[in-house]
């Protein structure tokens, strides 16, 4: 009995062997997909028998079905209408006033600047002579006390205004040898080239405006150009020049160096450079904004926008009056229209004093002479004896 038990235990396990490999190659492709549970008894468990496998269906997995999305209709927004063309650049007059402009680097900032500022003013035109590395030390690379007259007498300029200082603070060669910066024997050759170059100017009978040298990041250049300043405003005033202070504008509250401040319209912009030492184009417009006014002084009625001059090609269309008219014509004297007596009169029109009234008025008894009007007969302050054949009530 103990053979045969054995025998079917092995005929059991070889039955199954062969089944396993024979349904992988008879199996649908539904049934390979399919997952098997093992299914076992007690007796499975004690004594190791058959085991039956249950196929488990798999479980349908719902496809997600997606429907092609319509494409985002972005709304339609009215075209901008296009800007509109910048206007035309002002043509200058052919009589029109010269501004010249030299110096070193920051000079010519200013000129970009003052040429912006005096753009819708045909009377006015802006020339720039600078050199970006000269200065009044180093003689050797850039005179301008032999440059400047040379420029004078080509240009021929109504006004002159000189920016000049940001390169000299270095060792000067003198007569006497080398001068350190800040020595006085500097400060003296300095002083004297700076009076060379303003009466180089006043001489002609020119108007000179210098101006003066904007604060710097670097800290000893600042402290360097607050110096020449001071130089340049007591030199130059005490020779004919007037010098030009825009120091106000470029340094906060607290008198310290600024990269963003206002513009001449209040805004917030950057006025310098990453550098902390050249200027932005906002900032060589603020610049000139303190030349403009002063400029305009000198250059008169020309420097206005409106200035216009009338000549052939602008002049009104003339209609001729009819004879009758022409015959009656009486030429009189010119009158200066800011003549205060051109009507013969020093008076405006009803300036006469009111007629004088035949009796004062109750509110002038009280005013004037602290008089009150009399009460009516038989009120309470009614201070009157009563007549004779008055009766009261």
């Amino acid at each position: 009995m103990r053979q045969k038990s054995g025998y079917r235990h092995w005929r059991g396990s070889l039955w199954l062997a062969v089944l396993a490999l024979v349904l992988p190659l008879l199996a649908t492709p539904d049934a390979v997909q399919a997952q098997y549970r093992e299914r076992r008894t007690l007796l499975d468990l004690l004594f190791g028998g058959p085991r039956y496998i249950e196929p488990i269906e798999p479980v349908p997995t719902r496809r997600k079905i997606t429907t092609p999305r319509a494409p985002k209709k972005t709304p339609k927004t009215a075209a901008s209408p296009a800007a509109p063309p910048p206007p035309p650049p002002t043509v200058k007059l052919e009589n029109a006033r010269k501004v010249l402009v030299v110096g070193d680097f920051i000079a010519g900032g200013l000129a970009e600047g003052l040429d912006e500022a005096f753009a819708n003013s045909a009377g006015v035109t802006v020339i720039e002579k600078s050199n970006g590395s000269s200065g009044l030390v180093r003689e050797d690379y850039y005179n301008w006390q032999t440059e400047l007259p040379t420029i004078l007498d080509e240009v021929k300029p109504d006004l002159v205004v000189i920016e000049i200082g940001a390169n000299d603070r270095q060792q000067m060669v003198t007569a006497a040898g080398r001068q350190d910066f800040r020595t006085d024997d500097w400060h003296k050759e300095y002083e004297r080239r700076i009076i060379a170059l303003a009466k180089t100017v006043t001489d002609r009978k020119l108007p000179l405006l210098w101006v003066g040298m904007p604060p710097f990041r670097p800290q000893n250049m600042t402290s360097d150009a607050l110096m020449l300043n001071g130089i340049y405003q007591k030199t130059v005033e005490a020779h004919g020049g007037e010098f030009i202070d825009i120091w106000e504008g470029f340094v906060d509250a607290d008198g310290r160096f600024i990269l963003t401040g206002s513009d001449i319209n209040g805004q917030q912009v950057r006025l310098r450079g990453s550098d902390g030492i050249n200027l932005t184009a906002a900032g060589k417009r603020k610049m000139a904004f303190y030349v403009e006014k002063p400029a305009r002084r000198h250059l008169g009625e020309m420097a206005s926008p409106e200035f216009m001059t009338l000549d052939g090609g602008n002049l009104p269309e003339l209609r001729s009056l009819p004879p009758s008219q022409m015959q009656n014509i009486v030429s009189t004297q010119p009158i200066n229209m800011t003549d205060p007596d051109l009507d013969g009169g020093t008076k405006l029109l009803g300036d006469e004093p009111p007629p004088a009234a035949a009796f004062p008025s109750p509110r002038e008894n009280l005013v004037q002479r602290g008089q009150l009007p009399p009460p009516p007969r038989g009120r309470v302050d009614d201070y009157a004896l009563p007549q004779a054949n008055t009766v009261l009530q």
